[in-house]
């Protein structure tokens, strides 16, 4: 069963939603789990939960070794996470004032870092972020270079303030979403000033394909997440699949090719075990979760982002045109320093040739974080993750996949956040804690 070219219902958007207030464990794994944009809940959505949460997760994920490798070949003894991801404040992570403490703890590192930034735009990024105004601060074309940067300052910090060798202490990086421009940068697979670049361009063309989609068609478009059981979820899959005729995440086979982009909907991202986030015009998305409720069998908890832009799906059509012809003309390194996991195949990157078709891809298709955690948490023995970057979603959601919270001396690892100078101390002393226990 499918639902067929124009068979969506004018039904408002409240009659498919379930904006109750979710368990307090819930938004920990719904947090942090898109790049593109955060997933934000508001006060009329759900009630009492007062707190953001991203659409997708722009966090980088490295895993460290006690020796560097190229290539994953064998389970790797300790993993760090770097988290570049998207919004917690009215988009996602980013915030005003989110590089100010790193810049009075670190001027000397910070101070440059943030000076090349705004050269590399030619825009005053810094300012923007340290001053806002947070609606300027909050779109789309400043936001995604905002926390890809400031992920990759913090990096930064650790290798010239705390003698952090990336190129040593780091097997393999991550990035979900926008993150993974940033994990790209971390691995040099891309130089920093062409993935700042591109990272600007490409949410400048998100933006316009949001903004005409809007006035050619009318309408809202957007995103939601849907929470359900752990045993339910690839049942979940299945049927929305079925009925929106996809034979795969992120596939667009011949059965849907003749529904125009505007009336396409499509699974954003596979988050974890339970959260999934769907994309597109949100009266579809409203209309599906109704087929979903009466015929499908499922009632998932549907919880509308605060993004205005159907990322990840059949309408970013054009940025993913834009990144293709930008990255033919890109310097890629391959390989890197270490190896990066591609946010489409959850597996990593095989060549330059598969880099430039899958970081296109992205645009458009599924991003399966929860897979990649799967993959390197359970195929490759990975006991070390450090996030880096705004927001400590990240963190909490990979906790809780792979069971550990801080240092686990037990288990030979840890999960750790760096999103404040506060905490750099503490993740230093965990990795140095746990080295050598796997």
């Amino acid at each position: 069963m499918r639902l067929k070219n124009g068979s969506f219902g004018g039904n408002g958007l409240s009659a498919a939603m379930d904006f109750r207030p979710l368990p307090s464990q819930l938004p920990e794994l719904i947090i942090y789990i898109s790049a593109m944009r955060p997933l934000c809940f508001s006060h009329q959505d759900v009630g009492c939960i007062d707190r953001t949460m991203p659409d997708g997760l722009p966090q980088l994920f490295l895993h460290i070794p006690k020796q560097p490798s190229s290539s994953l070949v064998r389970p790797p003894s300790t993993p760090l996470t770097i988290n570049p991801i998207l919004t917690p404040t009215g988009q996602g992570v980013q915030r005003v004032g989110m590089t100010t403490p790193w810049l009075e703890a670190f001027p000397k590192t910070c101070k440059p870092f943030l000076q090349e930034m705004d050269h590399i735009l030619s825009t005053p990024l810094s300012s923007i972020i340290a001053n806002g105004p947070n609606s300027t601060l909050t779109a789309t074309e400043n936001a995604q270079p905002a926390i890809m940067a400031t992920s990759i300052m913090i990096l930064r910090i650790l290798e010239q303030e705390f003698n952090f060798d990336t190129s040593k202490r780091v097997d393999v990086t991550l990035g979900h979403s926008l993150g993974e421009f940033a994990a790209l940068v971390a691995a040099e697979h891309l130089h920093y000033p062409d993935a700042l670049k591109m990272v600007r361009r490409r949410a400048q063309v998100m933006a316009r394909c949001s903004r005409e989609a809007s006035a050619s068609e009318g309408g809202e478009y957007g995103m939601v997440a849907l929470v359900c059981e752990p045993d339910r979820l690839s049942s979940l899959i299945a049927t929305i699949h079925d009925f929106l005729g996809h034979a795969s995440p992120g596939s667009r086979d011949d059965s849907a090719s003749d529904v125009p982009p505007i009336e396409q909907v499509l699974i954003a991202n596979i988050n974890s075990k339970n959260q999934i986030v769907l994309s597109g015009s949100i009266e579809r998305i409203n209309a599906l979760l109704v087929q979903l409720r009466q015929f499908g069998g499922h009632d998932p908890r549907a919880v509308r982002l605060l993004c205005d832009s159907p990322f990840h799906s059949p309408l970013m059509a054009p940025a993913a045109t834009w990144m293709r012809d930008t990255l033919s003309t890109t310097p890629i390194h391959y390989p890197g320093l270490f190896p990066c996991i591609s946010n489409v195949s959850s597996r990593p990157f095989s060549s330059a040739k598969d880099l430039q078709d899958l970081l296109a891809r992205q645009a458009v298709e599924t991003i399966r974080w929860w897979d990649s955690i799967k993959f390197l948490d359970q195929e490759f023995g990975v006991r070390r993750w450090v996030g880096i970057g705004p927001g400590k979603v990240g963190r909490n959601l990979v906790g809780k996949e792979v069971g550990m919270q801080g240092a686990d001396v037990v288990r030979g690892g840890g999960v750790w956040g760096l999103s404040h100078p506060r905490e750099v101390e503490g993740v230093l002393r965990g990795l140095e804690e746990t080295e050598g226990l796997a």
